[in-house]
């Protein structure tokens, strides 16, 4: 990965949205709600505190995460879809396990 996210910032993969209903409707793109779920793909060195010492990021590269609807800043790398977040912006991290 070529783009190494700064200080607490994370970069994440999104998702893809489902292609159909749960009633099996086919979607088209401007009825897809935004993505909130992601991957890690990259994370900062963590949050500089006032101290001067940094505090490391609890998320790590490989977690999903679940994040605001309209958090982040979008941008496209390799004609891949990303998101660059704050670790503030992040609303929990999802498990594999049901």
């Amino acid at each position: 990965m070529a783009v190494q996210p700064l200080g607490d910032r994370i970069l994440v993969k999104l998702l893809e949205e489902e292609e159909r209903s749960p009633g099996g409707i086919i979607l088209p793109d401007t009825a897809k709600e935004k993505p909130q779920e992601g991957k890690i793909v990259a994370v900062g060195k963590g949050r500089l505190l006032e101290d001067g010492t940094v505090r490391p990021l609890e998320v790590k590269v490989g977690d999903t995460v679940l994040f605001a609807k309209y958090s982040g800043t979008e941008v496209t790398h390799e004609e891949k879809e990303f998101l660059i977040l704050r670790e503030d912006d992040v609303l929990a991290i999802k498990s594999g396990k049901k």
